[in-house]
């Protein structure tokens, strides 16, 4: 059986999570207490990732005029719910979730559509969203309320573009190991609503965004392709990201790219000039707050930043490295030390077997685990904390010593399920492998490094 740690979707904050359930673990005794305290981190960093109280804090005052609310992405669920509860006025709106989450907004029209790429539904909620900014006036406001996922969940082909253009560019964008800013630049390009055209569309209503970060460096033209704020990227720049990652494109793309209405509203535009743009959640938060429980436990700490990046395989060749420069002071004094990280990891699925199944957290995991070969005392966990790691219903992976022999005596050639990217059906195979379902929230990936002090 994988660790199922108990989740509820939707419901992250502190106190909302049911308790982590007793699991039978193939690790053996000694590995306990290391697994226990990493599934109570990741529990951590889920509850941290609420933005609920952040939201509360955040909220405007009441426009003299009406209060219209769009809200999409992994949490637009959790921050509607929050922003009806509070909110002073009568507002309407809509919401746009991925499948496997929830709505109780009464007042919000709830639309589901699909991630990670575009279909039917992303395309009829982004045309509902332009409707609803169309129809705003000087006195109203539009409250958007932004999280990862956006791009996907909202959807609307540029002039002259079918959504079969987008969803094959977005395709090979997530097969090639792009980053993240790369694929939104051709996203906003292609797009009749991303790149600041929803704010553009709503002036000269105000326009308030609050924000759920999923990207390394927290960047408002990058969260769900920015679609309240200007744009400083250029067609040119998403024409030359094509042709560097090999891309073909229809020729409906390559003529709209090389058209002046590709571009997108850029800075300056006085358009924008009294709208207003607030984070209210990033991953830099999560980790400082799983920072404080790990001390509370007496365990060193040291933060390596949210602003990971790159391929899994180096990543975690880097982590290995730390890790074991980390071991001789680890069993010197008895304390053990975690090592804290974020970002988001990019896998170039080239040798990927068909039909497998995976994700950059679970090949992180994997990847660290062929590397340290079940070096005593390394254990790690790695999620992406929207509760699904790209294929499959994992969030990702935790990996304790002791299954290196299990491995052996299992059959599982884990090397081999490496190559072939079948990440996730190894670890499955371990009983290694993290589900929770969606959570609610999205800051982008977690990984813990917990350097254990072992018997020689």
């Amino acid at each position: 059986m994988c660790l199922f740690i108990g989740c509820l979707p939707a419901t992250v904050e502190a106190g909302h999570c049911r308790n982590m359930m007793d699991m039978v673990f193939t690790g053996g005794s000694a590995d306990q207490a290391p697994r226990s305290l990493l599934l109570e981190l990741w529990q951590a960093a889920l509850a941290a990732a609420d933005p609920a109280q952040s939201i509360r804090a955040n909220l405007p005052p009441p426009p003299p005029g009406r209060t219209a609310v769009i809200a999409v992405g992994k949490a637009a669920a959790r921050m509607a719910e929050v922003v009806e509860r509070c909110w002073p006025a009568p507002l309407h709106g809509l919401v746009v979730i991925p499948p496997g989450l929830e709505c109780k907004a009464a007042a919000l029209e709830v639309h589901v559509a699909s991630h990670p790429v575009p279909d039917e539904r992303s395309m009829a909620a982004a045309a509902a969203a332009m409707r609803l900014a169309e129809a705003l006036g000087p006195d109203d406001l539009l409250l958007c309320l932004l999280s990862g996922g956006g791009s996907s969940l909202l959807a609307l082909p540029a002039q002259g573009l079918e959504l079969a253009d987008k969803r094959a560019v977005t395709a090979a964008l997530l097969a090639s190991g792009a980053p993240i800013e790369e694929i939104n630049c051709i996203r906003k390009h292609l797009s009749a609503i991303k790149g600041g055209r929803l704010a553009e569309a709503a002036h000269p209503a105000r326009v308030v965004t609050l924000a759920v970060s999923d990207v390394v460096g927290d960047s408002p033209q990058v969260i769900a392709s920015g679609p309240t704020v200007t744009d400083a990227t250029t067609r040119a720049q998403a024409a030359e990201i094509l042709e560097r990652y090999s891309i073909t494109v229809s020729p409906a793309v390559r003529a709209w790219l090389a058209s002046s209405s590709a571009e997108t509203p850029k800075p300056g535009d006085p358009a924008f000039a009294t709208d207003d743009y607030r984070l209210v959640m990033r991953p830099a938060h999560v980790l400082a707050q799983v920072a404080q429980v790990a001390r509370a436990h007496d365990i060193d700490v040291c933060n390596l930043g949210d602003a990971w990046t790159g391929e899994v395989g180096r990543v975690a060749d880097e982590m290995l490295h730390r890790a074991r420069a980390e071991l001789a002071e680890v069993q010197r004094t008895g304390r053990a030390r975690l090592l804290l990280s974020g970002g988001e990891l990019t896998v170039n699925l080239a040798g990927a077997a068909p039909g497998v199944a995976g994700g950059p957290n679970a090949e992180f995991v994997l990847a660290f685990a062929v590397a340290s070969r079940g070096q005593a005392g390394l254990h790690v966990l790695a999620a992406d904390t929207d509760g699904i790691d790209g294929t499959g219903p994992h969030a990702g992976a935790l990996w304790t010593p002791a299954l290196w022999e299990h491995a052996q005596t299992q059959g599982v050639d884990l090397a081999q399920r490496l190559a072939i990217h079948d990440s996730h059906g190894a670890l499955v195979a371990l009983d290694a492998a993290l589900v929770c379902g969606p959570t609610g929230t999205n800051v982008n990936d977690f990984r813990a490094i917990l350097v254990w002090p072992h018997a020689a």
